[in-house]
């Protein structure tokens, strides 16, 4: 069959360029159905859709294109990012797609570490995953703010509505993990969850409200001393789902139950920093306060 002629009726000329959309797929790999959905999506345009039938004709220069979104499609790339790739220089797109699977592969190792730990729970072997510890954390006071978001929404909503403004106030710091910002999850946050979320900042007491004239669109309030379990997650984590989150906390309600304490407040998330190679690096912190 010459690619280069439909052969479907309503076809223009014999010798264009454009291909039905059933050549299409074959030539493509990509189904008619997937077709029409990347279409829908703006994904993959035909090059032009017949006003009497509707039926979708492609341009011979889209093959390449199609045959990209099919292989990364086949890799496991949501639709969303290859939009995002398409267009992009080669360099660009290569560094995207690089970036892309650093990050599934550090989600599927993730992964295969709790199907690890989920075994061993279920073997009544326990969990060594994580090295669990236990601080004393002063009274202090906080600059807060909370709202309901998904867990896809975290990352964004965080820089949006705390890191940002903070950053460009130029607020000081309280020193060692005890200043560190945290975030506080008062209820389920996930894809299908918008759970609230309060995220904290603390500032020296002694300055805490020229620090809260400066952020007025913050909540100052003082957090009682306590004591608090927590453990840290590598930095490579940082780029993980959600999946180290479910291992850290597995860790610390083992440890709570094998100490007989009580939690005392909502899992919270710190965001520490701590020194490699010289360097600045933030940490994540899983922490659980206690009674």
């Amino acid at each position: 069959m010459n690619l280069l002629s439909s052969g479907e009726p309503g076809s223009s000329e014999p010798g264009c360029s454009e291909l039905s959309i059933g050549e299409f797929a074959h030539a493509s790999r990509l189904s008619p159905k997937a077709l029409r959905l990347y279409d829908e999506l703006g994904l993959l345009v035909p090059a032009r859709v017949d006003p009497g039938s509707g039926y979708r004709w492609y341009a011979a220069e889209q093959l390449e294109p199609a045959r990209r979104v099919a292989a990364l499609r086949r890799i496991g790339v949501p639709l969303a990012e290859i939009k995002r790739m398409l267009p992009l220089a080669p360099d660009e797109a290569a560094a995207a797609l690089v970036a892309f699977w650093s990050g599934a592969e550090a989600e599927h190792a993730a992964r295969r570490a709790l199907a690890g730990h989920l075994v061993y729970e279920l073997q009544g072997r326990g969990s060594q995953m994580y090295e669990v510890e236990v601080r004393e954390v002063p009274e202090r006071q906080l600059l807060c703010v909370i709202g309901r978001m998904h867990q896809s929404e975290l990352v964004e909503r965080s820089r949006e509505l705390f890191v940002r403004p903070l950053q460009a106030a130029g607020l000081p710091r309280v020193p060692g993990d005890a200043g560190a910002a945290f975030l506080i999850f008062h209820g389920e946050v996930s894809g299908d969850s918008d759970g609230p979320v309060e995220w904290c900042r603390p500032v020296p007491a002694d300055r805490a409200e020229e620090c809260a004239a400066l952020m007025p669109q913050l909540k100052l309030r003082t957090e009682p001393a306590h004591q608090e379990v927590f453990v840290r997650l590598p930095v490579s984590a940082m780029a993980d789902g959600g999946t180290e989150a479910e291992l850290a906390l597995g860790a610390l309600r083992e440890w709570a139950a094998r100490e007989r304490r009580e939690q005392g407040g909502a899992v919270r998330m710190v965001l520490s920093r701590t020194l490699a190679d010289g360097a600045e690096e933030q940490q994540r912190q899983f922490a659980v306060p206690l009674r």
